[in-house]
Formats: structure tokens, sequence, C-alpha cells
């Protein structure tokens, strides 16, 4: 079922997370265990994020340094197809642009139709320092609105190349969403001019970064409303669970951390996940109750602070199939 089905026919707010695949040489059964801790809140689908080649240093014993390509987190559509038979959960895989071709793209899409998934989220990924070399023959999509239209066009039955009888896929298109603005955007109302551009070029719904602050989501949702664009934003949330999360989500995430929270956190750090539960609960209460149409969190490999969190929610889970 599509993502945007899910929540059309939800009565309450649907519980929905974002994992991680293993690193390269790791264990399956080790996700497994995060998702047979999640099954309880039937959540109606299960994001799962995906990685390019990225170049790493390893010093050698005479003190020559080696350069190493690889993608360290490989295995997203296996992943995700282990996901839906083994749990019957709709799984989103994520395609980005950083690192792969048109072409890989399209071939990627064409097995996970095979598959019979049937949602993406289509982001521009990360730069870990290294440029994939492309051939004159390929592609790239340079921007998530251009992997939107690759993915909008197949579902119009248009591939890269010109085929006969070319099937129609159907894939519900997610898009990523920046409350505090992409570190690359001038201001906001850029930012949002932008994401306009993807809801126009055929993106189903929103699914917004990391925030610490609701007023930065309701100032995001009333300001994209004012853009007209009409598509469920669903807040993405993570739980801080250490003191480094004060400087480390920051710097990677491009995000602020409310004053209230960076003090109390900071004054016990041994408390450091007991607070940041809290601070999550009352969040994700005023959240249920501004009427989201649902909540996201980002577990990656750790799904106990949301354990924690959900339990101490008053919302039902809802199963939608």
């Amino acid at each position: 079922m599509k993502v945007t089905e899910h929540y059309d026919k939800a009565k309450d707010p649907l519980i929905s997370f974002e994992i991680i695949p293993p690193k390269r040489g790791g264990s399956v059964y080790r996700v497994f265990e995060t998702l047979d801790g999640l099954r309880k809140y039937h959540p109606p689908f299960i994001d799962v994020t995906s990685h390019a080649a990225e170049a790493y240093y390893e010093e050698l014993a005479d003190g020559a340094v080696k350069r190493h390509i690889r993608r360290k987190r490989p295995g997203t559509i296996g992943l995700c197809a282990a996901i839906k038979h083994r749990y019957n959960v709709d799984p989103v895989p994520h395609l980005i642009c950083k690192g792969f071709t048109k072409e890989e793209t399209e071939d990627a899409l064409i097995e996970l139709n095979y598959l019979g998934i049937e949602n993406v989220l289509a982001i521009r990924g990360d730069d870990h320092g290294y440029q994939k070399p492309v051939q004159k023959d390929r592609g790239i999509n340079e921007y998530a609105v251009d992997l939107v239209r690759q993915i909008k066009r197949m579902n119009s039955g248009v591939y890269l190349e010109e085929l006969m009888d070319a099937q129609q896929t159907e894939f519900c298109i997610g898009v990523g969403g920046y409350p505090e603005k992409h570190l690359q955007a001038p201001n906001l109302s850029f930012d949002i001019a932008r994401l306009k551009e993807k809801v126009d070029a055929g993106a189903d719904y929103i699914v917004t970064q990391m925030f610490f602050d609701n007023e930065y989501y309701f100032r995001f949702v009333e300001m994209c409303r004012d853009a007209d664009i009409l598509v469920p934003i669903v807040p993405g949330l993570k739980i801080l669970t250490t003191a480094r999360h004060l400087t480390s989500l920051p710097q990677v995430f491009h995000l602020s951390i409310p004053e209230p929270l960076t003090a109390e956190v900071s004054s016990h750090p041994d408390r450091s996940l007991d607070i940041g539960v809290e601070w999550a609960v009352k969040q994700c209460r005023e959240l249920l109750e501004y009427g989201v149409p649902g909540l996201h969190f980002y577990v990656m490999g750790n799904p106990d602070p949301a354990i924690r969190v959900i339990d101490q929610l008053d919302v039902i889970p809802a199963v939608s199939k």
C-alpha cells in the first residue's frame, strides 16, 4: 500500500520508523531484532536509508596511506524485500542522487517494482568526499527534484531509452523537508520554493528533517500551505540520548537545539537519555494536539529511546491494512 493511502485510511495518527542497513559484513538479524521491538506499534511503513560509496583512508604499516572507495552500508533493496515479506510492512527505500547514475537508479526502480515495493523516498544525499566518475553515455540526477521527475516519468512508462510496451510503475514518492531550512538554502522561503518544485514534479508527501523545537515545524507547515504545498507533511523526530548530541547533531544535521534542553543536559549529562525522552514526550504530545498525520522516528539501529517515548503517548497503534 502507498504511504499516502495509509494516511488517508488511518483514523488515528500513525507511528513509523527509519532504520539503517547493517555495515558491510554485518548481520541482518540485528536489524530484525530492532524491528521485532517495533512491530507492536503496527508501523504502516518503515524507511530504510541508502548510502553511496564514500572515500576513506587506511594508514599502512610502512606509513603509506591507502585510499578506499566503498559502500559501507549496502543492501537497502534486499533489506526492504525482507521487511515486506517477513513483517508484512511496507518498506520505503531511500533513493539518492549522490553516487548513483540515472541508469543505476532506473535499474533499482525496476527491481523494487518487481518486488512489489510501492514507495520510495527521493533525496539528494550527503556529500562524503567522493565524486563518482560518470561515463559520457550516462547521466546523473543533480538534485532531488530531478530524481522525482525520473521516478514520475517511469510511472508514466517513460524510461531513459525509448522502449516498446514499457510497463508503467506506480511509485508513491516521498521527499525531505527542512523546518530550519536546508544548509545550502539562503533562507527558508527560498528552500520552500525548491520544495514546491519537488511537489509540482510529482512528490506525494514530505517527511521533515529532525527538529527539537515544534515552533519550527508549525511555521514550516504554515509557510508550505501558503505556498500551495498541500501534501501530507510528517514530522521526523529523533530523541536526544547523550550530551554529545548537543554538538554532533547541529554539526551533522544543521539544526538548533533549544536553550532549555541544552541547559538541562549540560547540567546533568548523566541523565541525558531521561531528559531527552522527557523532552520528546512533550514534543510529541504537542504535535499530536496540533493534528499531525503521524510521528516518524529516526531510530536507526537503537529503538529503545523511541519505545520509551511512544509508550508514554496516548496513541493507539492503528493497523491500516
